[in-house]
């Protein structure tokens, strides 16, 4: 599955996705870093069929709305260490790809997957 990691999230989930089989980038590996705008970022996942990776929620608005990014993975888990979105992320990975089979929006917090 192909990911694209926003701005406001680790660049090391990407390695932890690639470590995991998954093509990953992170905003600061775009063009314009974590400069990106909302709008370009869509357009990529869009044209790249990226899920994009956020803990932006006007995502959820943009995708509610106009229909993007490709599909949504919305981390609600308020402030945690890297190391332990790391592992949440590690821990329901598989259940989060099969989910984007059948949903354009997953949402996880610290004890729950939510598809929609």
């Amino acid at each position: 599955m192909n990911f694209l990691v926003d701005a406001h999230l680790p660049r090391r989930l990407c390695q932890m996705l690639q470590s995991a089989g998954h093509d990953a980038v992170h905003t600061l590996d775009l063009p314009h870093g974590n400069r990106t705008t909302d709008a370009e970022i869509n357009q990529r996942s869009v044209q790249e069929q990226r899920v994009v990776i956020t803990k932006d929620a006007d995502f959820v608005e943009s995708l509610i709305i106009q229909h993007v990014p490709y599909k949504l993975l919305l981390i609600a888990t308020g402030n945690i260490r890297n190391s332990e979105l790391e592992q949440l992320l590690a821990a329901h990975l598989n259940s989060i790809v099969a989910g984007f089979g059948t949903s354009d929006f997953i949402e996880i917090d610290p004890t729950t997957l939510q598809f929609h």
